[in-house]
């Protein structure tokens, strides 16, 4: 049977947002490993230092990529397709991006790390920077791993917004999926309309910033 070829899907989207949740997570983690072992090895803390400001610009490369395909309705992925339409006003777009659990989860991230780079900046070669930043990289590991959205065994490490929408377990058996020219009259579902307000605009930002 032959595979389906399919039309206008901007694939590299996808690629390059899924490869800065990789290095977001791998960066984290490094970053905590290091300033850990940097207790006892000061070696380690130009390393510690290094992968964590890694961690913040990939950070950022997740925000920046999934702006994009909002702003330019890549409707091929669901997040975009779940949550934004072509008719929604550019500060409706905006909140788009918190809306859905993968959005929330990279706005905590998001603000975690500008937290975790000033911190860097305030602490540095400072008593406390070791142990405060090594605690702080064990929060950015765990809240990368909320974007990972990979399988070990039976278990789901959290929900990736690159996922496309014909490969969602939810919608790929829809039937405008499986046509390879599907994406030429599709527009999104949209957000909720009971969130289309300026607090929606606001009212995420400045709470996962209190968090």
């Amino acid at each position: 049977m032959n595979e389906v070829q399919y039309i206008g899907e901007r694939l590299w989207a996808g690629h390059l947002g899924n490869g800065f949740v990789v290095l977001s997570f791998v960066s984290a983690l490094l970053a905590c490993l290091a300033f850990y072992l940097s207790y006892k090895q000061p070696a380690y803390l130009k390393l510690a230092r290094l992968a964590f400001s890694v961690h913040g610009l990939s950070v950022v490369g997740i925000a920046a990529t999934l702006f994009l395909m909002l702003f330019n309705h890549y409707f091929e992925y669901q997040y975009v397709w779940q949550h934004s339409n072509t008719e929604m006003d550019m500060k409706y777009i905006l909140s788009c991006f918190w809306e859905g659990q993968e959005g929330s989860f990279l706005l905590w991230t998001f603000w975690n790390v500008v937290l975790g780079m000033i911190l860097k900046r305030q602490l540095k070669d400072g008593m406390w920077e070791v142990p405060v930043m090594t605690v702080f990289a064990l929060v950015q590991v765990f809240l990368a791993s909320m974007l990972l959205g990979i399988y070990i065994g039976d278990y789901k490490i959290g929900s990736n917004p690159f996922l496309l929408l014909r490969e969602h377990p939810e919608y790929h058996d829809l039937p405008f999926v499986k046509m390879p020219n599907y994406l030429a009259k599709l527009n999104g579902r949209g957000l909720n309309p009971l969130l289309m307000n300026y607090w929606m605009t606001i009212h995420p930002p400045t709470l996962f910033l209190g968090f």
